[in-house]
């Protein structure tokens, strides 16, 4: 899952408002994140087979450190305890917290029986999505819009650079979607992991539009 994430993350800013786009972002796709680094050293895993589902060619072999259901918990902790331990607002670490965990549950629904509940676990949770396009098209776009409209109604643009910027944010999110879902299989693993560390670009980018829009007081 991809844009699907972001629109849980647009969306929080609904029940969150305090808190920056661009750490809702890095919450909502923390393990996605994380697991970039761990391709890269090495410690976790992934196979490129075309054709492995509909929607990826890829088979995640180990991620028990970026996601596995007790790792999880585990970020979730950290991240909402650093969020309390700079902000000191309890409500808005918990949502920071609950962001991260959401991940693991929208990752189930869609991949293919392969996500560990602890690490070193035979026990792989996943309902397949992924086994259909349509499927995941409904599923991701239907978050992602729902995600964006909640926003919308919760933020307005001080200028232009605040209006432009976000539809420009939402233009790019949706060629990325189509690229990963339409495009050539990565070459390498390496490939893959470089690509996915371009996503804190992403998270930059809702802190600097952040810095472009405020909460509608009527919201």
């Amino acid at each position: 899952m991809f844009i699907g994430h972001f629109g849980v993350g647009f969306g929080a800013k609904s029940v969150a408002p305090r808190v920056s786009l661009g750490t809702l972002f890095m919450a909502a796709q923390f393990l996605d994140l994380l697991w970039p680094t761990f391709l890269l050293l090495g410690v976790e895993q992934v196979r490129i087979s075309p054709g492995a589902t509909q929607v990826t060619p890829l088979l995640f072999a180990n991620y028990p450190f970026s996601h596995s259901l007790l790792a999880v918990f585990g970020w979730a902790v950290l991240i909402g305890g650093l969020y309390f331990y700079i902000r000191r607002d309890r409500k808005s670490a918990v949502i920071v917290g609950a962001l991260v965990v959401s991940h693991w549950i929208l990752d189930a629904i869609v991949h293919s029986p392969d996500l560990p509940i602890f690490p070193n676990s035979h026990f792989l949770v996943g309902f397949g999505a992924w086994s259909s396009l349509p499927l995941t098209l409904l599923i991701e776009g239907s978050l992602f819009l729902f995600g964006v409209w909640l926003y919308v109604r919760r933020t307005a643009p001080n200028d232009a650079a605040g209006k432009w910027g976000f539809w420009s944010l939402i233009a790019f999110l949706l060629i990325i979607y189509a690229g990963n879902l339409f495009g050539s299989p990565p070459p390498s693993h390496e490939a893959i992991a470089w690509g996915g560390q371009m996503q804190w670009l992403l998270v930059l980018w809702g802190y600097w539009l952040e810095k472009h829009r405020h909460n509608r007081a009527s919201a």
